[in-house]
């Protein structure tokens, strides 16, 4: 109960900021006088478009809830096309990126994993410098399907790298990570791969960012 506790908090707390997107959208249309049809039909558009996102969200959130630490669904998956989706859905615009993906394939939960990928991909994102670089990778390396997902940014100092996997904890600025960061994000990759028996390991990187590896079970 209490795991399924905290997974729903996460899901809640994660979709506060698209809720209020959408009511500010829709503010701003009922405040203008001169919204005509092709506005509304733009409007609707992206409401639409966050509302499955979000439903998206509860649906792994709760899913993982209701496994109790185990996924339900058991699929081959590859961790490859799981990020370059990953990828397509947050555009690193500004940033050098560096991507090198090989197959890199294991059994999961489809959607708990693109959760995973998609988290890492918006964090190493968000968490950068102007005119930084992300380097993500799959690859199958010692019986493991691997994911590494990396970034330049502000320093971390180690003594508090560990906080970035605790739900609700936020580094300040001295750790080199947005005012507005609560470590869901990471918080919830934790959580899905102990729910596929993969390891998470992170570290600062020599001049500032953060390096993280998810490896999972290969396929036999």
């Amino acid at each position: 109960m209490a795991q399924q506790a905290q997974v729903l908090a996460y899901a809640a707390h994660e979709l506060r900021t698209p809720l209020a997107t959408q009511r500010a959208l829709l503010e701003l249309a009922l405040g203008d006088p001169s919204a005509d049809v092709a506005t509304w039909r733009e409007i609707g558009g992206d409401v639409l478009g966050a509302c499955r996102q979000q439903e998206r969200l509860l649906e792994a959130c709760l899913t993982l809830a209701r496994s109790q630490g185990s996924p339900p669904r058991h699929e081959h998956v590859n961790l490859a096309a799981i990020t370059a989706e990953a990828l397509r859905a947050h555009d690193p615009i500004g940033l050098e990126s560096i991507v090198e993906l090989e197959p890199a394939r294991t059994n999961g939960d489809p959607e708990l994993l693109e959760r995973l990928a998609a988290n890492l991909v918006s964090n190493a994102i968000r968490h950068n410098i102007v005119g930084g670089r992300i380097e993500i990778a799959t690859r199958a390396e010692s019986g493991r399907a691997v994911l590494s997902v990396a970034n330049t940014g502000p320093p971390i100092p180690a003594g508090e790298l560990h906080r970035l996997f605790q739900p609700f904890e936020r580094l300040g600025s001295r750790a080199g990570v947005a005012a507005d960061g609560v470590g869901l994000g990471l918080a919830i990759v934790q959580e899905i791969a102990t729910a596929h028996d993969a390891t998470v390991t992170a570290r600062v990187r020599t001049g500032g960012g953060l390096g993280i590896v998810v490896a999972f079970p290969a396929l036999d």
